[in-house]
């Protein structure tokens, strides 16, 4: 009986939370441009200032990470300091800059017939955001899914419980005084997990389902949603060293994508090295990669001139580490290295250090992923970077997006018609 009244008791609060969300979404759909920058310039001053109160949420949270069983990675994406809770401002701040999409004219024309079309983008309406670890999201979210006319309903990991509540306490107090609904932001606070599944069979008030974290979370999302699901699984990501890639140059760019920040689904997980570069690229590499921490797990062939790697098992290839740990495999030629990235990719981010520009464009045009990169690290594929001021996450789907999420990933169309009394024959 407790455990029924429990149950019916969550149900309500979860429709009731949707209800609102709802009626926030057909509010915010015509919202003003400048109430919705209002809010985020407020929000962005208001975080500089209690960043002390943030911070110190933040620690609650970081000091009970080992409860979790959280790797050093995942405690990284969960650190806050005043630098990152800068960086978050600012990212809110950026977002307003940029331009609204919503009643942004794709097309228009006028039919022989008299009648003048339009397709216009509008919001999707809600978006339910689902995430581990990373307390910026909660910001994130929040600022692509208003500015983009979407009210946000936002449930994060319970080991960012305390960062995510400072944080949508800031975001929320300013939604009124800029003159958008109260409820355009809402945070899933109640702990049962079950509030997730109740979520997820609401499609009647919940428009888009988005999950970022880890692969058990995004297939309990695609499993149980009632709505449809943006999301990626994995972010295996490769860099491959042509033939005639310039050697420091590739060295920068390996070290980068691994070592900069590896907890990431950006970060390289695969390095795949031309037969004739790799004796002179792989030792100097490798001796780089050592000295920043990183571990080698090599084929044969990568063995052979590098002794010290570990060596590759069958499952390296397909890992996402998400560590300092970067899988090394010799091949052949450029073929070699797309058949191995169509094999075991995931579709998230490859990159080529190449000299050579027939070799640039057949990579681009053969590798089906959601960003190619030429000369560059792996870890620009991300909204800030690629200047779509934040991001929602990077989808590895085909539809409707794909690559980082920003504003207009978060719209859809509507086809208006002006007609003078026109009728069909």
């Amino acid at each position: 009986m407790h455990a029924q009244v429990a149950q019916d008791s969550l149900l309500d609060q979860c429709r009731s939370l949707a209800e609102r969300a709802r009626r926030a979404s057909r509010s915010l759909a015509t919202a003003s441009g400048a109430a919705k920058d209002r809010w985020l310039r407020c929000s962005a001053d208001a975080l500089r200032s209690r960043v002390d109160a943030v911070l110190d949420a933040n620690d609650r949270d970081v000091a009970a990470a080992p409860e979790f069983g959280l790797t050093a990675a995942a405690t990284d994406r969960l650190r806050l300091n005043p630098d990152r809770v800068n960086q978050i401002a600012t990212a809110l701040e950026e977002v307003a800059a940029l331009p609204d999409p919503v009643g942004e004219v794709i097309e228009g024309y006028r039919r022989p017939n008299g009648l003048e079309v339009t397709k216009l983008r509008v919001p999707l309406g809600v978006i339910f955001m689902m995430y581990e670890s990373r307390p910026n999201v909660t910001a994130d979210a929040a600022a692509l899914c208003v500015k983009s006319g979407n009210a946000a309903i936002l449930r994060g990991g319970k080991e960012a419980r305390h960062t995510n509540l400072a944080l949508h306490g800031v975001l929320a107090e300013h939604l009124e005084l800029a003159g958008l609904p109260r409820d355009a932001v809402q945070y899933v606070g109640v702990p049962d997990r079950e509030a997730v599944g109740q979520l997820l069979g609401m499609p009647e008030f919940i428009d888009l389902a988005i999950p970022r974290g880890g692969e058990s979370l995004i297939r309990r999302v695609v499993a149980e949603a009632k709505m449809p699901v943006l999301k990626h699984y994995q972010g295996n990501c490769h860099v491959y060293v042509d033939a005639s890639a310039q050697r420091t140059m590739a060295v920068s760019i390996v070290v980068n994508a691994k070592a900069q920040r590896p907890g990431v689904c950006n970060a390289a997980e695969t390095l795949l090295v031309h037969r004739a570069i790799a004796p002179r690229f792989l030792p100097e590499a490798a001796q780089e990669l050592k000295d920043v921490g990183v571990e080698l797990r090599g084929d044969e062939a990568a063995r052979a001139i590098v002794p010290s790697m570990k060596p590759a098992a069958p499952e390296d290839w397909d890992t996402e580490y998400l560590d300092k740990i970067l899988a090394v495999a010799v091949v052949d030629d450029l073929d070699g290295a797309v058949s191995h990235i169509a094999r075991h990719g995931s579709g998230h981010t490859e990159a080529i250090v190449t000299s050579d520009l027939a070799a640039a464009r057949r990579f681009v045009a053969e590798v089906d992923s959601s960003a190619v990169l030429v000369n560059a690290s792996t870890r620009f594929n991300d909204g800030g970077q690629l200047g779509l001021g934040a991001e929602i996450g990077i989808s590895t789907d085909k539809f409707h997006a794909r690559g980082p999420c920003g504003l207009r990933e978060l719209t859809t169309t509507k086809w208006v018609v002006y007609g003078d009394g026109h009728v069909r024959g």
